[in-house]
């Protein structure tokens, strides 16, 4: 089944379920189908170039359409869906002359068939704010977990003024965004001046006028548009963007034969990276990015920020605050939204890279303590522990990496390395 969506910037007058079911409404004024004060020229970020605001709008209508097409349930949490997008442009001819490499790149980060055709549409005029940050030279990607806050942490330890950009999709993550970032700057109090741009945005639960979306949980492109909204304001001055990453989770190693991959997000993948760099510059964007981390694991990265920090207690209680975890059902369990789950992917290597790096952990893990038995029962049959044991077991295969999809000039035998001490960093949980 296809399911086809479109972005309009006026919200008609007479508006009917099935136009709602397959039109996103972004007006620069009033309600429309997203939570966020930014107009579709995205004016309150500052100049942002014209052909990154494409990105950003088409990152901004895959994400929502990602989020409102729910996956078959089963076993295998890479089901395919079929979507056809149209996505107002600046100037289609470009974005069009790379459309087939755009729709293999999103294929590639969501399991999913994506189709594009880009329309010439003029955008309604927007206030343009005046660049917020004229003295940065670099902006880093902090969504609050403990990879980013690593990258941030790196960045304050360097010369060079940076911008950190969060992207807030639940409020439950703001404060820890903001926390860590403050945790930061009294680790390093004399490192460089780093910026914190905090960006709302997310699909509303309905539409303008009652209907109400669907909603799939797994939003695997929510970080293509945290990536599109960090390269938006790298636009402004053509600054180089940091997505901190650990390598090994950024390969993707399918952990069993029927799944694609870890199922943690492949946004960081080495080849989506390059593919996205390259196709974004013929269309016109900015689009320097880099993985700071892309030869490490977050075994690896957790104790060099202790090294670097000259006391593991300290960097236990930095990394301990950050975020990992990727169950989005939090609340229904009866415990706080900022708790992990510690049976998901991400809660599973935070624990592991915490023993491999030899510091404590004093995050709180739900499995550790169920506040019912069945929250107990839901944690237990969503865990990824027992996909763990198998892969640690089988071991990494040569066949494993051939498998793998690198850029030109990323060695299958550096690929291989990383996961195998990857693999030992997980083994520490059995």
């Amino acid at each position: 089944m296809m399911v086809e969506f479109d972005l309009r910037f006026q919200v008609p007058s007479a508006l009917t379920d099935d136009i709602a079911a397959r039109t996103l409404f972004w007006p620069p004024n009033g309600a429309g189908s997203f939570n966020t004060t930014l107009g579709p020229r995205f004016g309150d970020l500052g100049p942002v170039s014209q052909a990154n605001i494409d990105l950003l709008r088409l990152a901004a209508i895959v994400y929502a359409a990602d989020r409102s097409v729910p996956r078959r349930v089963g076993q295998v949490n890479w089901t395919r869906r079929t979507f056809e997008l149209t996505v107002p442009v600046h100037d289609s001819t470009p974005w069009t002359a790379v459309g087939g490499d755009l729709e293999a790149l999103l294929d590639f980060l969501s399991g999913d068939t994506w189709h594009l055709s880009f329309r010439r549409t003029r955008v309604p005029r927007e206030h343009i704010s005046e660049d917020s940050y004229p003295d940065a030279q670099r902006v880093v990607l902090m969504s609050g977990g403990a990879d980013s806050a690593t990258g941030a942490f790196k960045a304050r330890s360097l010369s060079d003024t940076h911008v950190l950009v969060s992207h807030v999709g639940a409020t439950s993550i703001s404060p820890i965004q903001k926390d860590i970032a403050k945790r930061i700057r009294e680790l390093r109090p004399n490192g460089s001046t780093q910026h914190h741009e905090q960006i709302g945005f997310t699909r509303t639960q309905e539409q303008p006028g009652g209907y109400k979306f669907r909603n799939e949980r797994s939003t695997r492109t929510r970080s293509f548009l945290f990536l599109a909204f960090g390269l938006a304001i790298a636009s402004i001055k053509r600054l180089p963007l940091w997505i901190p990453e650990n390598g090994f989770a950024s390969l993707n190693p399918p952990l069993g034969p029927d799944q694609l991959g870890s199922l943690s997000t492949r946004t960081t993948h080495p080849w989506f990276l390059s593919e996205l760099a390259r196709i974004a510059t013929e269309a016109g964007a900015w689009a320097d990015i880099t993985n700071p981390f892309a030869d490490m694991t977050k075994g690896e990265m957790f104790r060099w920020v202790a090294d670097e920090i000259g006391d593991d207690s300290a960097a236990s209680e930095l990394l301990s605050a950050t975020n990992s975890c990727a169950f989005t059902n939090r609340r229904w369990l009866g415990v706080k939204a900022t708790d992990h789950c510690g049976t998901c992917f991400g809660c599973l290597v935070r624990r592991a890279s915490f023993a491999a790096a030899g510091l404590v952990d004093t995050s709180t893990y739900v499995i550790d303590a169920p506040p019912s038995d069945k929250a107990a029962q839901q944690l237990q049959q969503a865990s990824l522990l027992p996909s763990i044991r198998g892969f640690v077991s089988r071991g990494i295969r040569v066949g494993d990496i051939a498998a793998m999809k690198l850029p030109a000039g990323y060695s299958p035998s550096l690929a291989r390395d990383l996961c195998i001490r990857g693999s030992g960093e997980l083994e520490l949980l059995l």
